[in-house]
């Protein structure tokens, strides 16, 4: 294997070459250092939190591949990954993941020692999430815990500690995590019910559109309470109403729960969050 198809194959299963993850995970990482800072976080903590969310979210992958490697060659939509479709092995697939977690780890030490020991957790959390796919419908309810862990630490990381501001910052970010996972496993939902695999667009079945709209809904009123407790202004407020206005749009986009508009509906997020953070930003700024 050459090099350039060795970067290929790679890229494919970080998922570099399909960066919406990391930006999904990246918002509310960077939500949570603007009001932990209450503007402008500390340059050295807004660096290693950025590349941090990178590995983080590549390491995710890599391991979600590896537990899922015999049952993703079923699924129209994942039979083409690099360990599913045999382009990589799977020892040279967990090597990788181990590099890639002793470089945020690395990271990690760079920060005060309340941020490490939650980095842990995060790590354990990481490698358990694909496997709760076998044992729940409700994988996505753990990965919102996963998905989320980012904002204590950079809590802990800008003050020393995590106030109740982080947890309702976290809980927005739980809600809205389920609510848009839940539309990514619709795209797939008919293919998870032939080979067993799990999840929330399965678990609500008729009621799917209805319980995302409730967990939507749920996050908003989180996202409010985070921006009261940080006592946060007009902009912000403006952000939300976007945030009304994306999940509006994405109810239209799954009413009719074929997959493509599903897909299209889990992407248009990126959107969402990104309103949030400019918003934020913004409030504080002007």
């Amino acid at each position: 294997m050459n090099l350039k198809h060795k970067w290929d194959v790679y890229s494919r299963l970080t998922r570099l070459d399909r960066p919406i993850g990391t930006l999904l995970l990246l918002w509310p990482c960077l939500m949570a250092l603007v009001l932990a800072a209450g503007g402008m976080p500390d340059l050295k903590v807004l660096i290693i939190f950025i590349i941090g969310v990178v590995i983080m979210r590549a390491c995710g992958c890599i391991i979600n591949d590896y537990a899922d490697r015999d049952l993703d060659s079923h699924v129209e939509r994942t039979k083409s990954r690099p360990l599913a479709s045999g382009e990589i092995s799977t020892k040279e697939a967990l090597l990788l993941f181990v590099i890639l977690g002793l470089a945020a780890f690395g990271l990690v030490l760079l920060l005060n020692g309340l941020v490490v020991k939650l980095s842990v957790v995060g790590i354990i959390l990481t490698i358990i999430y694909p496997f709760t796919k076998r044992v729940t419908n409700m994988p996505q309810m753990f990965l919102g815990v996963v998905w989320s862990w980012s904002i204590p630490m950079a809590y802990a990381a800008q003050t020393g500690e995590v106030p109740i501001e982080a947890w309702w910052l976290f809980a927005a970010n739980w809600f809205w995590t389920v609510a848009y996972d839940t539309m990514y496993a619709m795209v797939d939902r008919d293919d998870d019910l032939k080979i067993g695999i799990k999840s929330t667009a399965i678990l609500f079945g008729k009621y799917d559109r209805q319980l995302i709209g409730l967990f939507q809904i749920a996050a908003l009123l989180c996202f409010v309470a985070a921006g009261w407790s940080a006592d946060r202004g007009l902009l912000y407020g403006l952000g939300l109403l976007t945030f009304v206005g994306f999940s509006t749009y994405q109810q239209m986009l799954i009413f009719g729960r074929e997959r493509a508009p599903c897909f299209k509906a889990f992407l248009n997020n990126n959107w969402a969050g990104l309103a949030l953070f400019v918003s934020l930003g913004a409030d504080y700024l002007f």
